[in-house]
């Protein structure tokens, strides 16, 4: 393992503690899109299925284990234990597409026509390059709140501006991670680099925000 993926997971355990940490410091989770949340326990629990079969390492097991129970975690507390605080009416945006072409994209991209792993593996890959749409958009909705009501929102647009850089800098370090895999040791997988490319395209507009308001303790604003 290098250190480019190394510090790709601790930024991944990161946007993990900022967003358990912020739920149940504020009792709320107000400003995180229960879809995104959804969807990323998908993603784990399509990818990481064999875990029943197959064993790399102690690291490996264990960072898959916890990837996968967290996001169960963080959605039973969104949708029942701080289910008050959730912004339902918001968090609007239609995943049922995004699910709908990333099984089409899987069926056609899959490398194993006969290998049912090998096809959820596809899907969860594109899938998590979607995924964070969602919070996304909700978080363009919540900041357009805050500047109205921000006693209402209690900061929570910053806590949840952190845990986006974070889980963004996670994909960028795997990004790199494949890079140096390729260099170092001719191994590449067109579906991860376009899945990752894309994914951290989508964050770009968002970090350049991050870095001029939030860094700066500036209001966040972003385009509509």
């Amino acid at each position: 393992m290098n250190v480019f993926r190394l510090i790709g997971d601790l930024m991944h355990l990161l946007s993990i503690f900022i967003i358990l940490g912020k739920m149940l410091k504020q009792r709320s989770c107000a400003g995180l899109s229960l879809k995104s949340q959804l969807l990323y326990a998908v993603v784990f629990t399509t990818r990481y299925i064999d875990l029943l079969y197959y064993f790399v390492s102690i690291y490996n097991t264990l960072m898959k284990l916890f990837f996968l129970l967290s996001s169960y975690h963080i959605v039973f507390l969104m949708r029942y234990r701080f289910r008050t605080s959730y912004d339902q009416k918001n968090d609007t945006f239609r995943v049922r597409y995004l699910i709908s072409l990333c099984l089409v994209l899987a069926f056609c991209f899959h490398s194993d026509w006969f290998n049912l792993v090998e096809f959820l593996w596809t899907f969860s890959e594109f899938l998590e390059a979607v995924t964070i749409l969602p919070q996304l958009f909700l978080l363009q909705r919540f900041v357009r709140i805050f500047v109205v009501h921000p006693v209402r929102t209690g900061g929570a647009e910053t806590l949840t501006s952190h845990y986006l850089f974070a889980l963004g800098a996670y994909r960028g370090f795997y990004l790199l991670n494949w890079v140096w895999r390729f260099i170092a040791e001719g191994k590449t997988n067109w579906i991860s680099w376009i899945a990752g490319t894309i994914q951290t395209l989508l964050y770009a507009d968002f970090f350049y925000f991050y870095l001029t308001k939030v860094v700066q303790g500036k209001k966040l604003t972003l385009p509509s």
